[in-house]
């Protein structure tokens, strides 16, 4: 059966990647995820990753509870994407699937510069590409770097990986009583301030009528179950 989706930019949490640890990245939970990036790839469907670094650097709290400069510490953000993208591409790499990073700040040594044309064709040539360094500008939330890059390498839709299973009315962390979303537009989610991402990545969404789709990934399976066109997580339209 073919995937609902031909090609999709999945945007994973820096924090993610660390398995519960307080910073780093956990060997086991990167090795968890690129199983499933795998298994995605070999159902045909052209893979785009964009990973935060909140488990090594996050530049807006760090700026705010330390008194440092903004632009400085989104630079240090940025450059911890750029560690998180590397070792997905490594664990990738090691599991048989060609990988590309392409970065938003040139670093010829480390990563190719993203250019968008080089970026499909990657994705056309049956490689995962993985998009780091944000959009390159100090002051945009990783969120909003993923809504940019999905649209312009043209992708079906972007899935935002969480640790809850959707879009819900509280926080079901705190809240038993939470309720869960199946699908909302874009104006509730701007209306409601459900706060699933920052203002200007939902615009973005909205105003280039991008799906979204938010789901559980630390639920083994979720991911290629969207794919394959179970209902899952909450999805977003205009």
């Amino acid at each position: 059966m073919a995937p609902r989706f031909k090609r999709v930019l999945l945007k994973l949490s820096g924090e993610s990647l660390s398995g519960g640890r307080e910073f780093g990245i956990n060997p086991q939970t990167i090795q968890e995820m690129g199983d499933e990036i795998v298994s995605a790839h070999a159902m045909g469907v052209q893979v785009a990753l964009v990973i935060g670094g909140g488990n090594i650097f996050r530049g807006l709290r760090e700026s705010a509870t330390h008194n440092m400069d903004r632009v400085t510490a989104d630079h240090m953000g940025m450059l911890a994407t750029v560690i998180n993208s590397l070792a997905m591409q490594d664990c990738l790499e090691a599991k048989g699937v060609y990988t590309r990073v392409l970065s938003a700040i040139k670093m010829e040594q480390v990563a190719e510069s993203f250019i968008r044309r080089r970026a499909i064709r990657h994705l056309e040539k049956g490689r995962v590409i993985i998009l780091a360094a944000g959009t390159g500008n100090p002051y945009f939330t990783t969120d909003t770097a993923g809504v940019l890059r999905a649209i312009e390498i043209k992708a079906d839709v972007i899935m935002k990986a969480t640790k809850v299973d959707g879009i819900f009315d509280s926080d079901p962390v705190k809240n038993s009583e939470a309720k869960k979303f199946d699908t909302l537009s874009y104006a509730e989610v701007l209306t409601r301030h459900l706060g699933v991402m920052d203002a200007t990545a939902i615009t973005l969404c909205e105003e280039n009528k991008l799906p979204l789709v938010v789901f559980n990934f630390k639920k083994r399976g979720n991911f290629l179950k969207l794919l394959s066109g179970d209902s899952v997580g909450t999805f977003v339209h205009c």
